[in-house]
């Protein structure tokens, strides 16, 4: 096509230079509160081990063909969503692409401001844990203050220089620099606070909790709707923040083979968390509820219980705060690489724009209410949107051929038939689906 080199040319991000560190960058993507808060609580809440039997099944296929198929769109066209849905588009001999690109453009623009918030929480008990301030009154004041009208400025700014400050280093120097280091310890530290927790009398229920299995929910509807939100958002599938690290995707690696071990490694995440958070909320009997009150709330009153609690806590906020700001360097980077290309700034100034529209509006929304709001918008309306358009083009618009091809770059074995089916009968309909669940669920990811 006559645009295809255009978007392949040249970035100033540069490219990923080993597969190890692609990994661990989609890891990190990947890897978010939603495993931390979320996950745990919807598994002993939707059948314990049970709940585990739809969410492998939908991880495997999302991982299969949903994570493969971003990314072999970001390397085929060397851009991020709007060109590359712009480059299906007129495969076709349409025009739009550009605009349906922007869709996925802003939901991942929209999650990195009420991210960098959360984040700015993070840090902000982090600091409170290693001083010992979360510790000296009620958790629930420290949050409710924390979360307050401007109530954690100086965090939330100091979370999105930091991301700025990553970025600025290109793919090599920055992103896939700071995943090497921050993916492995998160799960080391999440390691070793599973089995301080698993000492602690009175686990057990927290174990039946997660792993009993309640097979009588595998007959609930219900069961399966939230197993599949779960998975589908816990991969980081949104039709933008994929194709921009695919786009960074030497043409030697297997694509498939990269996208099933990130989603092994973004499930293993899940788990340890699961086993290092809810056996510990059941040991000092408290309510392991999803959302930001079991990270900000329940857990450092859990802490403060244990024997070296503060040293556990500063633990614990230190590897949330790797996954928060892994995922947030995952969104900065597909609205830099937007500014760069479609506003024609250069690295520095694009990052600068992203990181200062990030904070401007992300200050005007910093009480916990307003932002609980904006994220109900934007992950309930947009991203699921912008994510089946992404599965939209690239398995009907774009087509079958032309992704397999890409996919077989790289790659050994052939793909096999039932790819093709699945791609498109299956995984794009479930992502249709998620859409319409989404909105009558009022969110499922």
């Amino acid at each position: 096509m006559s645009n295809e080199k255009n978007l392949n040319g040249p970035s100033s991000a540069g490219k990923f230079g080993s597969k190890l560190g692609f990994i661990m960058a989609s890891v990190g993507s990947a890897i978010g509160m939603g495993n931390i808060w979320m996950f745990p609580y919807r598994t002993g809440q939707y059948g314990g081990a049970a709940f585990l039997v739809p969410y492998f099944l939908f991880v495997a296929l999302f991982g299969w063909v949903g994570l493969s198929g971003e990314f072999a769109l970001g390397r085929l066209t060397g851009t991020g969503p709007i060109g590359s849905y712009d480059y299906a588009m007129k495969s076709r001999g349409k025009r739009g692409g550009k605009f349906l690109g922007a869709i996925p453009l802003f939901g991942s623009l929209g999650i990195a401001i009420g991210y960098s918030i959360v984040v700015g929480w993070v840090l902000r008990s982090l600091a409170g844990s290693a001083t010992g301030a979360i510790f000296r009154g009620e958790s629930a004041d420290f949050f409710a203050e924390m979360t307050g009208p401007f109530g954690s400025v100086p965090w939330h700014f100091a979370v999105v220089v930091l991301t700025v400050l990553i970025l600025a280093g290109g793919i090599v120097g920055g992103i896939e620099k700071i995943n090497k280091i921050m993916m492995p310890a998160f799960f080391i530290l999440f390691f070793i606070i599973a089995v301080r927790v698993a000492f602690l009398p009175g686990t057990g229920a927290g174990y039946a909790y997660l792993l009993v299995p309640k097979w009588d929910q595998l007959l609930r509807p219900q069961t399966w709707i939230m197993a599949m939100g779960q998975a589908f958002f816990s991969l980081s599938i949104t039709g933008s923040g994929m194709i921009i690290y695919g786009s960074y995707l030497s043409k030697k690696e297997d694509i498939v083979h990269s996208s099933i071990l990130t989603a092994i490694l973004d499930t293993a995440a899940a788990l340890v968390a699961g086993f290092a958070v809810i056996p510990a909320v059941f040991a000092f009997g408290m309510d392991p509820q999803a959302g930001p009150p079991l990270i900000f709330i329940i857990l450092p009153k859990v802490f403060s219980q244990m024997p070296l609690g503060g040293m556990f806590a500063t633990l614990f906020f230190v590897s949330v705060l790797f996954a928060g700001v892994t995922s947030l360097v995952n969104m900065f980077e597909v609205c830099t690489e937007a500014a760069q290309k479609h506003l024609r700034l250069g690295r520095i100034p694009a990052l600068l724009l992203v990181g200062t529209v990030v904070f401007a509006a992300g200050v005007l929304i910093e009480y916990e209410p307003y932002m609980g709001r904006w994220m109900d918008f934007i992950t309930i309306f947009v991203v699921p949107v912008g994510a089946v358009l992404g599965a939209i083009m690239i398995y009907w618009v774009l087509g079958l051929p032309k992704i397999q091809a890409e996919l077989m770059a790289g790659r050994q074995r052939p793909l096999g038939r039932a790819f093709g089916f699945f791609a498109k009968y299956v995984y794009v309909i479930l992502a249709a689906s998620v859409v319409v669940f989404s909105i009558a669920y009022g969110g499922i990811g």
